[in-house]
């Protein structure tokens, strides 16, 4: 699988990376760290999202999926497979990239985990305040 030709995408959400590899002409197979996705994303909601930038193109089947992620969590991950797969189709075919931006897969989704400050408990919120 490895000698054919492939579109490369690079997908990104939280702290999570994921390189992804579209191989045209395949039958719908999706590898996230050599193992099928279903195994690494049991629930139903993550599996949705890896596959939604097929479901708005219309290529469900069409492409092969070999992806590489590291950082974050499993929720980080289906987002940036997604954004990377986005990346990807819209690379291999212009047409594409209109659907992709309309529902918003072309997009990073910029929010992170904001920093703790000193005098608080996490990120906003401050211990109770005491009158006397």
């Amino acid at each position: 699988m490895t000698t054919q030709t492939y579109v490369a995408g690079t997908g990104k959400r939280k702290c999570a990376i994921a390189r992804v590899k579209l191989f045209p002409g395949g039958n719908g197979r999706i590898m996230v760290n050599g193992k099928p996705y279903e195994e690494l994303f049991p629930r139903l909601t993550h599996q949705r999202a890896i596959l939604q930038p097929f479901i708005v193109t219309e290529t469900t089947g069409k492409f092969d999926v070999e992806a590489k992620v590291e950082g974050g969590g499993i929720s980080a991950w289906a987002d940036a497979i997604r954004h990377g797969i986005s990346r990807a189709l819209a690379t291999y075919n212009e047409n594409f990239k209109p659907l992709l931006r309309y529902a918003g897969l072309l997009t990073r989704d910029a929010r992170v985990k904001e920093r703790k400050k000193y005098g608080l408990k996490r990120a906003r919120k401050a211990p109770q305040y005491t009158k006397r």
